[in-house]
């Protein structure tokens, strides 16, 4: 019922397992051809998922918990995972790999990950000034960067706007009810994600007082989909970061 895992799974060359995905999976692209869609984020196919029999079912934060309540009454072993750090991400990778045999390979992929971290976080120490960087999850009202972006964000080479709302799992509380907020805190760099919807830096320029803000006046409004970096899998720790690392390292060419 979620994105990541499925892509994990794919990873590890565990798909024959997979007997259905989420809707909104777009990762790998021929899991979308190659297994039924039983789920969107908030609702499920119950009665689709117990026809395909499985011997469980992985989902992702509070949101599928309704989701997960229903399947469980019915008798199906359901796994539902909260992790919101990367660290917490590197976790459940490695629970995941472990419930299906591929502990070994699981860790292997991890450390490579994690490798690849650090070499951004090292070419990043070479910024003469970090960018204070806005990442949008959406934009009707204001919502900011959940922890594992924040963190992303961070090893990338850039500083979050709002690191206090990050610590905010729930994406109501990360929401600023205050859109002044944003102009007063100044970002050098804005990211758009904004959940599937097609981000728009032209109305983003058009907000009452972005005129002065660095971002806006340098040209510094950029999009990463939210398949690249919303996921709390793979894809963040590897698209979604470098995408970061380019967006940050380009400014600093810029602004050194």
């Amino acid at each position: 019922m979620t994105e990541e895992t499925t892509e994990w799974l794919y990873l590890l060359g565990q798909e024959g397992r997979i007997v259905g995905i989420s809707g909104y999976t777009v990762r790998p692209r021929r899991a979308r051809d190659e297994k039924p869609r039983v789920s969107a984020f908030t609702s499920a196919k119950i009665d689709r998922i117990l026809e395909l029999q499985p011997d469980c079912v992985f989902g992702f934060s509070d949101m599928q918990a309704d989701i997960a309540a229903a399947l469980i009454r019915q008798g199906v072993q359901v796994t539902v995972f909260n992790q919101r750090s990367v660290a917490e991400i590197f976790s459940v990778l490695y629970q995941v790999a472990a419930m299906v045999g591929q502990d070994g390979p699981g860790l292997e992929k991890i450390g490579a990950m994690q490798q690849q971290l650090a070499a951004i976080a090292s070419a990043s120490s070479a910024l003469a000034r970090r960018p204070r960087v806005f990442f949008e999850e959406w934009d009707e009202p204001h919502i900011s960067a959940i922890r594992w972006v924040s963190e992303l964000i961070g090893i990338a080479g850039g500083d979050d706007c709002f690191p206090e709302l990050a610590a905010q799992s729930l994406g109501k509380n990360r929401i600023i009810a205050d859109g002044a907020e944003i102009v007063r805190r100044n970002p050098d760099i804005m990211i758009g994600s904004w959940c599937g919807k097609k981000f728009r830096p032209e109305k983003v320029a058009a907000r009452a007082g972005w005129g002065d803000v660095n971002a806006v006046k340098n040209g510094q409004l950029f999009e990463i989909k939210s398949a690249d970096i919303l996921q709390p899998g793979p894809a963040a720790l590897t698209d979604g970061v470098a995408q970061l690392h380019r967006i940050v390292m380009d400014w600093g060419r810029q602004h050194g």
